[in-house]
């Protein structure tokens, strides 16, 4: 799984003109799934994604979790995070996920995301054609790939 975190002071994902899901404080977590992720990962990542601190603290310092500072999370599944520019212009998607994989995986991780942080998420819908908006604080912009844990 490839995620990129991004610390905002509100999110929102538009579909066919209707808001589909918003949030304020919080993280927006784009997803992208491969065929080789695992439960193990969904644990590992979410526990990641719920506990990081990159939240300022009353010193000013990030040391604080989105759930330190109950804000929210906003899940927007995203195959292109996992395109391949190797070779030519045109990206590939080969690694990543067909729906059939993605969407119980991309359902896993919504459910574990909302038990680490212990109340709902808001989410994208898989596989429509989302509108993303967002307001990026700080700016703060955080890459995680489960399968290259740095």
């Amino acid at each position: 799984m490839r995620a990129v975190i991004q610390r905002v002071s509100k999110a929102s994902v538009t579909i066919d003109g209707s808001m589909y899901g918003q949030i304020g404080t919080g993280l927006l977590v784009l997803l992208g799934i491969e065929d080789a992720d695992t439960p193990e990962d969904i644990e590992w990542l979410s526990s990641k994604v719920v506990n990081l601190r990159i939240f300022d603290d009353a010193a000013g310092v990030m040391n604080e979790s989105v759930k330190d500072k109950n804000g929210d999370i906003l899940l927007v599944s995203q195959f292109t995070l996992h395109a391949s520019t190797k070779k030519g212009n045109r990206p590939s998607y080969i690694k990543a996920s067909k729906p059939d994989i993605a969407i119980p995986l991309y359902e896993k991780m919504i459910q574990q995301l909302t038990n680490d942080l212990g109340r709902e998420i808001k989410t994208g819908s898989f596989g429509a054609d989302m509108k993303v908006e967002l307001l990026n604080d700080g700016p703060v912009t955080i890459i995680i790939d489960t399968k290259n844990k740095e």
